[in-house]
């Protein structure tokens, strides 16, 4: 049986820190399934179908994964129907840690699924979506902290007024 692990996140805008965790998750399984949530806490920058194809293009090397956009429904159901094995959250810190063990707990308890934790890179540690989008909209450099096309739509939407939040 081949095993299939889900990504979820907001990647609002993805980061050079979750596509570590994406590389590193297709060294250990045979697919990973990247899932793009919508997290109603947060005022998404771009839509969804951007996003995927940001991941998309970031990732088109990596053999063995792939990238959807997820449906209104709850990510243990999700999982269900691509007959995943596991849920996947990479971790920058204590913090992300603190956030994400009643999401897993809850997951395992409705489903059974587990959800597995991959310790970020602590070279991207520092590295947020939503700090990206705010020290590019005060003009600051975010080159390597994101894909080079992405750096480019958060620059894009900077020059024309575009806040962030505000997509």
């Amino acid at each position: 049986m081949a095993s299939r692990v889900v990504c979820p996140g907001s990647y609002d805008p993805v980061t050079v820190g979750h596509l570590d965790v994406i590389a590193r998750a297709a060294a250990l399984f045979d697919e990973v399934v990247v899932v793009v949530m919508h997290n109603p806490a947060k005022s998404g920058t771009f839509p969804a179908a951007e996003r995927v194809a940001f991941i998309d293009d970031a990732t088109a090397s990596l053999p063995g994964v792939r990238v959807l956009a997820a449906t209104p429904q709850l990510i243990v159901d999700l999982c269900r129907d691509l007959e995943a094995t596991a849920i996947l959250k990479g971790l920058r810190g204590a913090g992300d840690y603190d956030y994400e063990i009643p999401m897993a707990t809850m997951n395992r308890h409705l489903s059974g699924i587990e959800t597995l934790f991959l310790p970020g890179d602590p070279a991207t540690a520092h590295i947020s979506s939503s700090l990206v989008k705010e020290v590019c909209a005060l003009g600051g450099d975010i080159t390597g902290m994101v894909p080079g096309p992405v750096r480019d739509a958060l620059i894009a939407r900077r020059q024309f007024g575009a806040a962030p939040g505000a997509g």
